[in-house]
């Protein structure tokens, strides 16, 4: 089972998903001492925590076959949200699948759906982007990508390159596209900005740069048409 967990306020914490956290014989997660708080929380006790995580994906995965085999019953948990997007799980689902194994979803929380609706932007048609390269020319195509993208682009940052990030949308898009920042969603220091590329760049570099950010960018702005040439 893929069980999705809270991103911040463990109120968000569904019954369906504690049932099945409950039942699994071992639950593999991306840090442990962040499940077992998880699972203290709600009186959960019995199911092996295993990391699972981007440093050991593949031998982690291997030991999760293994034990599907001998017919245990496996989650697969992150430190928040769903698993497999932004984060480790894809993998496991993939070749538990291809050894014929069933794969079940308990889904929950989510800071892109979050982010979305509370961004006031056009949410009819979007794209996930998760995590912008780094540094060199993947990152510069990505960019240049999101520029052109005709749908609402939904992304996640780091509190230290946030700035960068920021920067770098400004110069690839322009510094009037609407964009929506949201930090810490459903946790105590829950803030959105709402603004354009250029506005939200230039207050953020007064503001210091906390927790984990989601930024909803706005469809690209539609190109202007040339005007009859002169006689």
């Amino acid at each position: 089972m893929v069980v999705a967990t809270p991103i911040g306020n463990l109120g968000d914490f569904s019954p369906r998903a504690a049932t099945a956290l409950a039942s699994s014989q071992y639950i593999y997660c991306e840090d442990t001492r962040r499940t077992l708080k998880l699972l203290s929380h709600a009186a959960i006790s019995g199911p092996r925590l295993v990391p699972h995580h981007a440093h050991n994906e593949a031998s982690s995965t291997a030991s999760a076959l293994r034990r599907l085999q001998e017919g245990a019953n496996i989650a697969v948990v992150t430190d928040a949200g769903t698993p497999a997007v932004s984060d480790p799980g894809a993998r496991l689902v993939r070749e538990a699948l291809a050894a014929g194994f069933e794969v079940e979803a308990v889904p929950g929380p989510s800071a892109v759906l979050a982010a979305l609706v509370v961004s006031g932007l056009a949410t009819e048609r979007w794209c996930f982007e998760g995590f912008l390269p780094r540094t060199g020319r993947r990152r510069s195509e990505r960019l240049g990508a999101v520029a052109h993208e005709p749908r609402a682009v939904v992304m996640f940052e780091s509190p230290h390159r946030l700035q960068r990030t920021l920067d770098d949308i400004v110069a690839a898009c322009g510094g009037e596209r609407p964009m929506a920042l949201c930090r810490e969603l459903t946790k105590l220091h829950e803030e959105t900005w709402r603004g354009t590329t250029g506005s939200i760049a230039e207050r953020s570099r007064s503001a210091k740069p906390r927790g984990e950010y989601v930024l909803v960018l706005g469809p690209a702005l539609p190109a202007l048409s040339p005007g009859p040439e002169p006689p």
